[in-house]
């Protein structure tokens, strides 16, 4: 069999979830090519070893750029912060590597632009992982859009709310500083929001904003022990927040559709609430990803004495993904979002077919996420070209 070797950059969070992945797909499902963890490559080289020893990584590297450079690599998985994802996206391109990039995309819309423009011309395959896609529960709600089970649609209601940060002692890690992180839950939590939204409703016509930091300052982080949730503070020094820590939207999509955004690091008792309703002139759907298994369904054509929002549970294997993995009924969990991610790329990449959602899509994202930003400092609604 084909192999596909992987280098990967970054090796916290998203490290682990990708490396996964990367394991767990040829197990589960028929690929054409054998992921293969070739490289890893981080700061840090204790910890980095650990991290490659445990996940099976067969070497490490501290310079990305020579990870990105070895002929024996195939495929680059861009796992950092997003203020490294335009740099290590354009050397990858430039050496014909494909690419399995985390989201947002970039820092901003003009990075994207170049990296989606570069991406095409050398011919690689490259996707940006909104993981929220591959939930057979939101594949479901795409295809009951797509039968017409709901009808035109009115409105789009999101909301993505987490509450890590609402401890003002929490320390100033790199996602609450505008250079590393571009920006706060804007980029974040809207982006996922977003790309659900463009997925299951369509593009975005205007966007109007606003934006609210709750806290600004915080304790500068140990950052050996520092991580997204739990974080930890060296000392009495402070530094300044320079993102947001809410970024409330609303939209109008091109086809007439209204929308709503909520995003926010200071939602007391929510650890990772990303939701949405979609209400249409047939039938309405919702989905919860602390149930990420089930969708529910109304269907106005019910009879009147039988109407209300019904309950179907996603683990059947006439779902997306499902038949590959337990018996019916038997629940499946966050990491295999990834998994499925792993598969349709490895597929792609043989292929030498789109993925999505891919460098366009991240632009179209990033169009949407600056135009947030923008009116919220301005205080109007913008208008997207």
């Amino acid at each position: 069999m084909k192999k596909l070797n992987v280098g990967i950059v970054g090796y916290k969070f998203m490290g682990k979830a990708h490396s996964n992945a990367w394991r767990a797909a040829p197990l589960f499902f028929d690929l054409d090519a054998q992921p293969v963890l070739k490289v890893a490559c981080g700061r840090n080289q204790e910890s980095l070893k650990k991290f490659a020893d445990h996940w099976g990584w067969e070497h490490t590297e501290k310079d990305w750029k020579k990870m990105v450079r070895r002929d024996d690599v195939d495929i680059v998985d861009i796992s950092a912060p997003q203020h490294l994802h335009y740099e290590i996206a354009l050397e990858a391109i430039a050496a014909g590597k494909h690419i399995f990039c985390e989201k947002p995309l970039a820092m901003n819309l003009a990075q994207a632009r170049e990296m989606y423009e570069k991406a095409e011309k050398k011919g690689v395959t490259h996707y940006v992982n909104h993981n929220y896609r591959r939930c057979p529960a939101v594949r479901l709600a795409k295809k009951l859009i797509d039968d017409g089970k709901i009808g035109r649609v009115f409105h789009w209601r999101g909301a993505y709310l987490q509450s890590w940060i609402v401890d003002p002692n929490f320390p100033l890690t790199w996602h609450l500083q505008k250079r590393f992180a571009g920006s706060g839950p804007q980029g974040d939590l809207n982006s996922h929001s977003v790309d659900l939204a463009r997925y299951l409703v369509g593009d975005v016509r205007t966007v109007a904003c606003m934006t609210a930091r709750f806290v600004k300052e915080r304790p500068l982080p140990d950052e050996a022990a520092s991580g997204t949730f739990n974080g930890k503070s060296a000392g009495v020094a402070k530094g300044a927040v320079t993102v947001e820590d809410a970024a409330f939207m609303t939209v109008e999509f091109v086809n007439g559709a209204l929308g709503s955004f909520e995003a926010s690091r200071f939602a007391l008792g929510r650890k990772n609430y990303n939701y949405f309703e979609i209400y249409g002139s047939k039938g309405s759907i919702l989905f919860d990803l602390e149930r990420m298994n089930e969708l529910k369904f109304f269907d106005g054509g019910d009879p009147a004495d039988a109407q209300g929002f019904r309950t179907i549970i996603a683990t059947e294997g006439v779902h997306d993904y499902v038949a590959n993995w337990w018996p019916p009924g038997h629940i499946i969990g966050y990491e295999h979002e990834f998994v499925h991610a792993v598969v349709d790329f490895v597929k792609a990449v043989c292929s030498k077919t789109k993925i999505e959602p891919n460098f366009h899509d991240g632009v179209k994202e990033m169009e949407i996420l600056d135009a947030g930003l923008r009116s919220a400092k301005s205080g109007k609604v913008v208008v997207l070209g």
